[in-house]
Formats: structure tokens, sequence, C-alpha cells
């Protein structure tokens, strides 16, 4: 707080607008008034509105009524429309006043320049290798804290001292407000088609996260950390090696590399110094199973390295990382049956990592659909057993499953679901292939029944709880 509030008075009494009141914008609207910050906030729902209310926030009110030159600058939750489909107003108000759309974490940074950052960004795996990175960087003995999109505001985090790494997992929402701000070690972990809508084509969607691979040279050392598997990934690698701005360490599950760190059949190598050094069997790790948490697990590894730990240390630590709830979590194992919450997998890229490591699938899936659908997916039909489909994508998602061949249940609600997957699962245990996974993996947003994908986990997990050990029938 130490440091907001010294940037707080460097304003010299001009007030803030906050424009979005999820999670994020709350948290800050929270932490400027505790900094003693004049704040003008507002939201497009009355209830978000009502809630700044009873905080004593003045209300923005009608944008078109605001002189946006008085304020210091917008910040803006990442949920609110930068660019597209189209600017939101009070973005447009704002540039046309000339004052700059900021983030929380472009805030965060301003307030907090010297703190060591290691960010990481991609399509899928970043709460994984966020909370992995931030798990070595702990049990290696550093004062560590993590935030960002991961679920954790990073006004709500308490700011290590000095010598402390905070890990920040960072959307393509986020970064796109971040002007300044670079971490000093910044992840890539993959790029598939996502938030086309938020940023109009891949090319752009591309774009704003090899923004986090830029910096500046200086007194210090930049890190940049690329998974160089796909198409796209390796551009910005190699033009990231243009520029020279970061020492880069490229990551690999897919090929060996003669300067970097690879996954081959499950075993990590290292091989950044002279010789490549084997520095352990990912596969003997039951929370890191499946291709691509050993790519997290490479990209950890490797921000661990530039982070100054040792690589038998950073193994070590490893194999006490207990696993991130709602990306593949093992919930309750029922007769045999495993119960899984992947609610995390918002798109089909991230359901696809689900549905590659098992068999006998019960899938409960839907939600609000993402534009890519389930393409890509049907490879996947001989290992879903039943799909159990949920939310507004249902009628959408059957004709998908009638074009594969896959039995399914419309159930619209997860509750339904659950109870639907639980009895056909148990009554089908004894086939072969094991007795199955009911697996939540929706492949879609949350937003149509539930808060964000955490609320629809815990709902998942809560309802798993109260399932009996009785057969069903």
């Amino acid at each position: 707080m130490t440091g907001l509030k010294a940037f707080v008075e460097t304003l010299k009494g001009k007030p803030v607008a906050v424009f979005g009141m999820g999670i994020t914008g709350l948290s800050v609207v929270k932490a400027l008034k505790k900094a003693g910050a004049k704040i003008v906030a507002g939201d497009d729902h009355p209830e978000s509105v009502e809630t700044l209310k009873k905080l004593n926030i003045e209300i923005l009110g009608n944008i078109e009524d605001r002189d946006f030159s008085k304020f210091a600058f917008l910040l803006l939750s990442p949920g609110v429309p930068l660019t597209h489909p189209q600017p939101h107003p009070v973005v447009s108000a704002a540039q046309e006043a000339g004052i700059e759309v900021i983030g929380d974490v472009e805030l965060w940074h301003r307030c907090y320049p010297d703190v060591k950052t290691i960010g990481i960004t991609g399509t899928n795996g970043k709460s994984t290798t966020t909370s992995l990175t931030h798990h070595i960087l702990k049990e290696g003995g550093l004062k560590t804290v993590f935030g960002g999109n991961i679920g954790n505001p990073v006004f709500e985090m308490k700011v290590p001292a000095k010598e402390g790494v905070v890990v920040l997992e960072l959307s393509s929402f986020q970064i796109d407000l971040c002007p300044e701000f670079r971490p000093d070690i910044a992840i890539l972990l993959n790029l598939t088609p996502d938030h086309i809508d938020r940023h109009g084509t891949m090319e752009n969607y591309a774009a704003v996260k090899a923004r986090l691979l830029e910096g500046t040279k200086g007194e210090r050392t930049l890190t940049g950390i690329i998974d160089v598997e796909d198409t796209l990934t390796q551009k910005i690698y190699e033009a990231a090696l243009e520029t020279g701005a970061r020492r880069l360490l490229p990551v690999s599950t897919a090929k060996v590399l003669e300067s970097g760190i690879y996954v081959q059949e499950g075993v990590l190598y290292d091989a950044t110094g002279e010789g490549i050094l084997k520095v352990g069997d990912l596969e003997e790790i039951k929370s890191l199973k499946g291709l691509h948490n050993h790519q997290n697990a490479a990209c950890a590894y490797a921000a661990a390295r530039a982070a100054g730990m040792a690589p038998l240390d950073i193994f070590a630590a490893m194999q006490s990382y207990p696993g991130l709830q709602h990306r593949q979590f093992l919930v309750r194992t029922i007769n045999g049956v495993a119960y899984v919450n992947d609610s995390k997998a918002t798109n089909a890229a991230a359901s696809a990592m689900a549905l590659a490591c098992r068999q006998n699938i019960y899938w409960i899936v839907g939600g609000r659909k993402k534009e890519t659908g389930l393409d890509g997916l049907e490879i996947f039909a001989s290992n879903i057993k039943h799909a159990f489909l949920i939310g507004e994508s249902s009628e959408d998602f059957a004709k998908w499953f009638e074009t594969y061949g896959v039995d399914f249940t419309r159930c619209f609600t997860l509750e339904n679901a659950i109870l639907k997957a639980h009895a056909i699962a148990q009554e089908n245990r004894g086939q072969p292939g094991g007795a199955g996974s009911v697996l939540l993996s929706p492949a879609c947003a949350s937003f149509d029944q539930y808060k964000n994908f955490e609320h629809r986990g815990d709902h998942f997990t809560d309802l798993v709880e109260k399932l009996t050990e009785e057969v069903p029938g």
C-alpha cells in the first residue's frame, strides 16, 4: 500500500476514472480509496453501481456529460471492450480527451516498479503454469506471491520485499491495457484461436500476446521463455531474437532443442548450458500428467532457472505440486469412477487436453459457446462414452454430437448433468478401458449460468461431494 499511496500523491488531487466493477475493478476502487485517491467510477450494470454507492464512491453517470480531460487516467477493467467489436463509449470518451486508458496491472507496476515479476500468457495452461511456478519458487525458499488473471487481483496481493518475486497470469485483455509494463521474465505458452471477438483477428490476438516479450535493455536482465512448437509462437520467437531485448529460452515438448529446454517421452531435459542435463521424469508426477502439463512444467522450470534456482531443486519442488483447482482436478473417486473438475477449459483447445488423457469419458460440456465451438474435438469421439449438454449451447452442440455419432443427453443444468452422468458411469464401470471419468470440461465460457469458471467448478465440486457411494439403480 505504501507504493500506491506514493503514486496517488503524484496525482496532486486529480481524480481517477474507473470503469467496470467486476472483481478487478472493485479491487482497484477499494485500494485507491484506501490510499486517499479521488475516484469517479461506473459500470453498465445497475447492481454494480449500487455497490459503488454503498462504498461512497462518486458515480460516473452519463458518459457524455463528463469532461474526461479532468481525470488523471481511465482505469479500465479487462472485461470492458477496448478495441473490438468496437470501443466501449467510455474508452472513446477517454481517448478523445487525450487521457491514458490503462489496466490494474499497469497501475500496479507504476506503483511498484522495482518488484521482480514473472508474467505468463498463452491461450491455454496459464493458470497451471502460474501456480506451478509460484509453488516451485516458494519451495525453493524465495519470497513469492501470485495474482492477475488467475483470480487474485494484483491490488489484493501482499507485495513482497525487493528480493521477492511476483508471478502474474496475464490475459490478452490485461496485456492490451499495459502500455509500459513488461515483466522481467516473460512466458508465452501457446497460441490457438480464442477471444477473436475482442481482438478482431487471430493476427491481432497474437500481436497482443507478443507484447509481453518486448522490453528495453537496461540494468535489469530480461528473459523471454517461448514454447516454439506452433507457427505463430515460432514467428514471435524469431522476432524476439532479432530485437535482442531479452535473453531467450526456447521450450518444446515436440522436438529436441540444441539449446533450450525440452521434453522427450515424458522426461525433462535442460540444454541451456554445456551438455544436456536430464532433469527428471515428469510422468512420475501425478499432478502433471499429459503433454499439455509437460509444456506447463517445462516453462515453469525455465522461469525458475531464470530466477536462479538449481535444476534438481526445481524438480524436487515439482514433485510436491498438488495441482490446480478447476484444471483437471480430481474431486473424488466413486467405485473406481473419477469425477474431474476441468471448469477452466473455456474453449475447445483446452478441453482437448482433458479428452486426450482419458478413455470412457462421461463428458459434461456446454455454456456460452466460443466462436470455434467444438471444432477439432471430433478426433476424441472414440474416447467419449456419453455427453451431457448444459447451458445455452445445448442445441448447437447436439447437432455436433449427432454429426460425429456420439451418444448425448440434453441436461441444460449442471445438476441434471451430474445425476445422469453419475448413473450411467456407475452402471457401465465394468467396460473395457477402465471405470471411466465423469468430466466437467465445458469448452465454453460460463457466463450464461455462472459468474465465472470458478463459480461453475465450485458448483460441480459441491454436487459431486453430495453423491452417494451406492450404485444408482
